[in-house]
């Protein structure tokens, strides 16, 4: 960190003396700030947890009135003074801190504070603004506006700009950087021979308008959004987000406006009557790491995600290390440790379920499978055995249906009980909250914990009298995990639950209950009974769940000791409490008066109050109803109702996406400072508001996710579309203009070409953040048809080619690496969307992680389906993708690091996967060609795009001869290599040639 600031604060001094700036008039941002930023503002900046001496520098007023400057005057300045004195005692910056100032920068000080020391805003924190283009020597060279800025440039330092790249290196860099994918030879061979002068114009539209462009273009912001297909930490399990990167694709192809993009993401579920697409477009934030781990408080890994939403909302959208300031206010940038919070406090307020995707063709299937289920259960009456005797065997079987029903049917209405629901008048809870449905029926819903008590308040008239038992329902609800009841968390969402105590009150005075039943009875943790009685005994410890019927209703039922006979506030304590949260979602408590002790039942409770009306009252339809329930419990028809169930299990789900949706307005979640960054240290309550630094027009704050969303994307935030051309700038030349392109805050290096910068901000502004129109721009530019050769000159003048004299060239991404080889060897799928893949890899890289992910290859086309849709696994990442520096998706990554390392060229050689392409690539390349120095010229084309020097074909050749010559004499295994016993001699000679082409870096290079 101590290099990388210093280098900072001396790149603006590279290209110009520093003492010829001093004798010219200082500009605060370019001579000034970077001092300040590297050598002051750690111990005199916004952080008054850490300020040195009570003095701040990064504020003009404050400075004065310390006394550190003195406007006007350097001699009567402090600052200066201790700059300048030989006392090690007192010099600033301290001596032991190596960051001792040079006599330039002295003069700097000197000269800055003689002019009257003028701050000015941080370049980032101004809004941007487009400026007159430049006056250029050579005007005929750009293309347009953003050519101007970049030729200036190079003008001002002697630089010219290098020849166009010849077509096809312009074909092949365009093609990967659009749409990820090299153009296959006869695109790049129609591409260099066209003769039309527009062939280029109508090459990129081409790539713009491909679905390939959103597969490639998603990828980057996936690495931001930090997308897994689990859920990270130990258990690291599978989580259903696939269709939130299918949303992601859909978007970038249909050139979504970024604005959108942004607002649909933070808040789609806020919108006004949002769809489908927009609720899952808030998965974004739900692409945080979740920790299942037995025990866990779940409010606790919640906070810590919600730390991750404001530093990656603050990467993405501000460009800012936001998350510096949730221990303490930032040491740089004038970000507080309240801001930190309150800026948390926007994001907090939304709850975090499934949304299930009523996909068509998944509602078509299901159809027709309900109706064969329909048809088979109306042939059910036909099915039933007949009676012993004479006569027609369809008499029999109809008499005999009737008096089983019959009999059946007696038994029933004598044991159904008539209960009354019990409608509430009060609902408190610890935490969650608790809403009456229309049936009577209680859902929970928000924040669980580990111990979580439901206190329920019926009123109870004298008509209701005498009650002498009291039925517990827990019912199912979709919007549940797993379709509920319960809500539990134990390594993940559950739909179970555990309920520890049940206890009754009448006004005051305690309710004794005894002989509890149930219907159906499992906990899922542990082998302790899961009885009904246990919710009666006092101890926290048992308890009472339906695990392993999620989805179902059930009951539990408890008799009273002795009968209520008075009217009055009936109180139902409901105790949850586990090592784990594990509360009901949503449950129905009623009553009944009996003589004799009530008894839970696995019938239905519709059902049931069917059973309690006299005959004559029965509608058609209710009669209809226990013919239909009799039909699905009669024992005579078990054997006939197999197909049935089976059918059911047939019946395809519904996929489901992790959304964000926001709370009701009476049920707040509310944000409090804490201290350090601990979860246990909260402090103060905050307010939602985003930092005060960056300002508003309107003097309200805004209120909620939906708001900070849109002032995101607003002319009124100076940073986010400087943030986004910035890494859309970085994806096709490898370095942003502003080098640390999740960093724009005054740690960060100045941008190269500030006004092309600015530029291209407004520019995506003006034209509805269209992100093809940018994208368009920039790669019709002179500046990126540039050919890549460096010279010694360039490389002299301009290493890492910040200036641009010449084209990008840079190995290509990881997941590019593999799509190259699958489009080279003819095997890569065009299908699109849905559930990750499992492409070849070694079964070891999964199995060894924890609970051993067995790593299922997928087969077919999707064994060579493009990268992006490959399934991602946290904590045993894609190997081959992990060797060429793909990110695991645990934090956002705003830029990949780029290593060059030999296990790239061992996977390239020796992965499976590769060894298996190779070999698709030497058949594909010898089915189009009849010599060898024809396959010799395709397997090149086919992975380098250009044609082959005569030189290279010679080379090419000479090292199959070699192969060949070492296959033939048994020192090599034809088969092994060629992939079976009938490979010969000769093919598997052309599998090592492709092998050994693949792994050149030019294979694997953009440009």
């Amino acid at each position: 960190m101590q290099h990388s600031r210093l280098f900072s604060a001396c790149l603006v001094f590279l290209l110009v003396p520093l003492s010829s700036l001093a004798a010219a008039e200082i500009d605060f941002n370019r001579d000034i700030r970077p001092l300040f930023a590297s050598k002051c503002i750690a111990c005199h900046g916004p952080d008054e947890g850490h300020r040195e001496a009570d003095l701040r520098l990064d504020e003009r007023d404050a400075a004065i009135e310390y006394g550190a400057i003195t406007p006007g005057s350097p001699d009567e300045s402090l600052l200066l003074e201790r700059i300048l004195t030989d006392d090690h005692d007192l010099q600033m910056p301290p001596p032991p801190t190596n960051d001792t100032l040079t006599a330039d920068e002295k003069k700097l000080f000197t000269q800055w504070i003689k002019e009257g020391a003028p701050y000015a805003k941080h370049w980032a924190f101004v809004h941007p603004q487009t400026s007159p283009l430049p006056e250029v020597a050579d005007a005929g060279w750009a293309k347009g506006p953003l050519d101007s800025y970049i030729l200036a440039r190079l003008e001002q330092e002697g630089l010219t700009p290098s020849p166009q790249a010849d077509r096809y290196a312009l074909i092949r860099r365009v093609s990967l950087d659009l749409t990820g994918l090299p153009p296959t030879p006869e695109e790049a061979e129609a591409f260099a021979n066209d003769p039309d002068p527009g062939a280029y114009e109508k090459l990129v539209d081409h790539l713009l308008a491909s679905p390939r462009y959103g597969e490639r273009w998603a990828r980057d912001w996936l690495d931001l959004v930090r997308y897994s297909d689990t859920n990270g930490y130990e258990k690291d399990r599978e989580r259903s987000i696939w269709p939130y990167r299918d949303w992601v694709i859909q978007a970038i192809n249909n050139d979504m406006p970024y604005d959108q993009f942004s607002i649909e993401q933070i808040a789609g579920d806020m919108l006004p009557k949002a769809t489908e697409s927009q609720k899952v477009a808030t998965g974004f934030h739900r692409n945080t790491m979740l920790n299942e781990e037995g025990g866990i408080d779940p409010l606790e890994f919640r906070f810590y995600a919600m730390i991750d939403r404001v530093s990656t909302t603050g990467t993405i959208w501000l460009g800012m290390t936001v998350g510096c300031a949730q221990c303490h206010t930032h040491k740089y940038d004038p970000i507080t440790h309240t801001d930190f919070y309150s800026f948390m406090a926007l994001l907090n307020n939304a709850d975090e379920p499934d949304q299930v995707l009523k996909r068509p063709a998944i509602v078509e299937q299901r159809a027709k499978l309900l109706a064969e289920i329909e048809t088979l259960e109306s042939a059910l009456p036909n099915q039933f055995p007949p009676a012993e005797g004479d006569g027609p065997i369809e008499q029999r079987r109809h008499a005999n249906l009737e008096k089983r029903k019959a009999a059946w049917l007696a038994e029933a209405e004598a044991n159904a009980t008539p209960w009354q629901t019990l409608m509430a008048s009060k609902l408190e809870t610890n935490l969650p909250k608790l809403e009456t449905l229309a049936d009577g029926s209680i859902f929970s819903s928000g924040d669980i914990t580990k111990r979580d008590v439901f206190t329920l308040t019926f009123p109870i008239d004298p008509s209701q009298l005498p009650l002498t038992a009291l039925r517990l329902e827990v019912l199912p609800d979709e919007r549940l995990p797993a379709g509920g009841p319960g809500r539990s968390y134990y390594e993940g969402r559950q739909g179970d639950f555990f309920l520890s105590e049940l206890s009754a009150k009448l006004g005051d005075q305690p309710i004794p209950l005894t002989a509890a039943s149930h219907s159906y009875g499992k906990i899922s943790i542990g082998s302790g009974s899961a009885d009904a009685a246990n919710v009666l005994d006092g101890d926290g410890s048992t308890g009472w769940g339906t695990a392993q019927r999620e989805g179902e209703a059930n009951q539990l039922v408890v008799n009273m000791a002795e009968p209520i006979t008075s009217p009055g506030d009936l109180t139902i304590e409901l105790l949850f409490e586990r090592h784990f949260a594990a509360s009901l979602g949503r449950f129905r408590i009623s009553a009944a008066s009996l003589q004799v002790e009530a008894i839970a039942k696995s019938m239905t409770t519709e059902v049931e109050m069917i059973l309690v009306k006299k005959v004559e009252a029965r509608t058609a339809e209710e009669t209809k109803r226990l013919d239909h329930y009799y039909l699905s419990v009669a024992p005579a028809l078990a054997a006939a109702r197999k197909p049935i169930d089976q059918l059911r299990k047939k019946l395809p789900q519904f996929p489901t996406s992790m959304v964000m949706l926001e709370r009701p307005a009476d049920n707040p979640r509310e944000t409090f400072r804490h201290h350090r960054g601990e979860y246990l240290s909260p402090k103060e309550k905050v307010t939602p508001r985003i930092p005060e630094f960056l300002g508003m027009e309107s003097k309200e704050a805004p209120a909620d996710r939906l708001e900070l969303a849109k002032w995101l994307v607003s002319r009124e935030n100076p940073l986010a579309a400087r943030v986004a051309v910035n890494r859309w700038w970085q994806a096709f030349f490898g370095r942003g203009l502003v080098e640390s392109s999740g960093d724009f805050g005054t740690q960060s290096q100045p941008p190269s070409h500030p006004e092309l910068l600015d530029y291209l901000a407004c520019s995506l502004m003006e034209n509805d953040w269209s992100m093809k129109q940018l994208h368009r721009e920039i790669v019709l530019s002179a500046t990126y048809r540039q050919d890549s050769r460096q010279t010694e000159k360039l490389k002299s003048a301009d290493p890492q080619n910040r200036l641009l004299a010449r084209g990008p060239r840079l190995r290509i991404d990881a997941e590019m690496v593999r799509d190259a080889m699958l489009l080279a060897s003819g095997k890569l799928s065009d299908k699109m969307y849905g559930r990750g893949v499992f492409p070849p890899q070694p079964a070891s890289v999964t199995a060894l992680a924890y609970g051993g992910f067995r790593w299922n290859e997928s087969q077919g086309e999707d064994r060579y389906r493009r990268s992006i849709y490959t399934f991602s696994k946290r904590t045993a990442p894609f190997a081959a993708f992990a060797v060429f520096d793909a990110p695991s998706g645990e934090v956002c990554t705003a830029k990949r690091d780029r290593s060059n390392t030999p296990l790239q060229a061992l996977t390239l050689l020796n992965d499976a996967m590769y060894i298996e392409l190779a070999r698709a690539l030497a058949a594909a390349a010898a089915s189009e060609a009849t010599t060898e120095q024809a396959i010799a010229e395709n397997l090149f084309r086919r992975l380098m795009t250009r044609p082959p020097t005569p030189e290279e074909v010679k080379a090419i050749l000479q090292y199959r001869q070699t192969q060949l010559t070492r296959l033939q004499a048994g020192e090599l295994d034809a088969a092994k290599i060629g992939g079976g016993e009938s490979s010969s001699p000769e093919a598997a000679a052309w599998v090592m040639t492709a092998r050994t082409l693949m792994n050149l870096d030019e294979a694997i290079t953009k440009s």
